[in-house]
Order: C-alpha cells, then structure tokens, then sequence
C-alpha cells in the first residue's frame, strides 16, 4: 500500500475490512497493469487457464473515499477454478477526486479490459457497486455481458436513506441525480445479479430491492446472514452462497431476471 498517495483516514468498519480484505487475500499475487498514469488507476489481473475465458471485472468498495484493487483479490482463487478471468480495478478517490471521475476511471478500465478474451462482466462492492452499476447502463454497456453488484448504492439525494451527502459527489447538487443508477436506465440494459446481504445496511437493502424493481432483467441474491462487510467476504467464497450463483449466472445456467 505504500505505493499510494495517502487515503482519508479509515473509519472503524473501513479499517476492519482493510485488515480482513488483504488477510483473505494473503499470498495471491496477480499481474499488475494500469489503464492511466495515477497510481490508482491499476489493474490487477488473475488469469484463468484458457485465455479466451469470459472476464469480471471488480470494482472495491470504500465509500468512494477509501480503497485499493488488491483489496478484492481473495475472489480470484474460487473464479480461476471456474474458468473466468479475474481482473481487480482501482479508481481516483474523493475527496481529491469527485463525480465523475471515478465513473470515467472504471470506464478506462473496462476499455482497457474489453477485447482481451471472451465476454466482460462487470461487479463491485459498495461503492465499487454503484460504479459497476452505472458503467452497466452507460453509453458502453454494449460490451458488458452482465453486471454484479454486490451491497451497491442505487440512489442520491432525498428519499436515498443515507445518512449523509457522500463527498465524492462534489459540490454540485446535480450530480445526486447524475450519479444514481435508479434514474438512468435505459431501454435495453444488460442482465443485473444484485446482491445483498440479509443484515446489510437498512437503506441498502431497499435501494437494491428498488433498483432491481425498476431493471427489466433482474435477478436478486440475499446473502443469508451477512451483514455489508460479510456480503464481500462471501463473494470470494467457492462454498459460500454469492459464488456458485454468481458463477451459473455468467455461464447463463441460471435465472436473468
């Protein structure tokens, strides 16, 4: 991490997952590329066996202010084994860094992905969520095969149920609508898996069921016992409950909605 210009300060729950994060990831080490010149703006690369597999690209979660792509690599193990290609991505952080920054960050990244095997699908957790999110509905979601949000943020401004305004909005009110994927879906979106995790922030848990509500091809996954750090850790887990449907969801053995 020390490669990296300073973070804001972890808050309590941020650091608990930093510590757990790169606990969970201990000993995998991918292939290191970058989409742009910043620090943050790398990619870390797990390669599954056959290089024309389909890809995921990840996006970490932070509350947009906190975060680093080698954070997710404890999903690699469990993705490699089923053939898809890994890829972890970073992105420019607020407070330095506001809307849409970050969202042009993970655009550059799956541009920079896109082409290099099979299909590209998308996810993220938290923040990293809402970023996979609003990539999914964009102008390039032609090159998305799916998109996988995991305790992803849907909405801004009022009625969200956030308990504050997230700084990487910046100081423009009209970015809360910009930046809320509720409000942008276009007619023909690629297939979304939305997760959650059953004790998850109570906000959350009710952005994803709107969000999910407003998509015409929506799948829903309720993590069962998981709370919003518990709900990333199941995500990289071959046993757990998000991996084997996430996995038969790509493969389009399951249910889209």
């Amino acid at each position: 991490m020390k490669a990296y210009p300073p973070q804001e300060p972890f808050s309590p729950i941020g650091e608990r997952y930093h510590v757990e994060a790169l606990r969970l990831g201990e000993g995998l080490s991918g292939e290191a590329g970058a989409y742009g010149p910043d620090p943050y703006q790398g990619l870390l690369r797990f390669p599954a066996a056959d290089p024309a597999a389909d890809t995921l690209l990840f996006f970490h979660g932070g509350g947009w202010t906190n975060g680093y792509k080698e954070w997710m690599a404890f999903m690699a193990p469990g993705l490699n084994a089923a053939g898809f290609h890994f890829v972890s991505a970073g992105y420019r952080l607020a407070p330095a860094h506001v809307f849409p920054t970050g969202l042009a960050d993970c655009t550059a990244a799956l541009l920079a992905v896109a082409g290099q095997g099979g299909r590209v699908f998308v996810g993220g957790h938290s923040a990293g969520g809402h970023y996979a999110s609003l990539l999914a509905l964009g102008p390039h979601r032609a090159l998305i095969a799916g998109c996988l949000p995991v305790s992803g943020v849907y909405r801004f401004g009022e009625g969200s149920g956030l308990p504050g305004r997230p700084r990487f909005l910046g100081p423009d009110a009209a970015a809360d609508r910009l930046a809320s994927p509720l409000f942008h879906i276009p007619a023909n979106p690629p297939p979304f898996l939305i997760s959650w995790g059953e004790r998850d922030f109570p906000h959350l848990i009710t952005q994803a069921e709107e969000f999910a509500a407003a998509l015409p091809r929506a799948t829903r996954l309720v993590l069962p016992g998981q709370d919003h750090l518990g709900a990333s850790y199941d995500s990289g887990d071959p046993a757990g409950h998000w991996m084997p449907v996430a996995i038969r969801w790509m493969r389009g053995e399951g249910p889209r909605g």
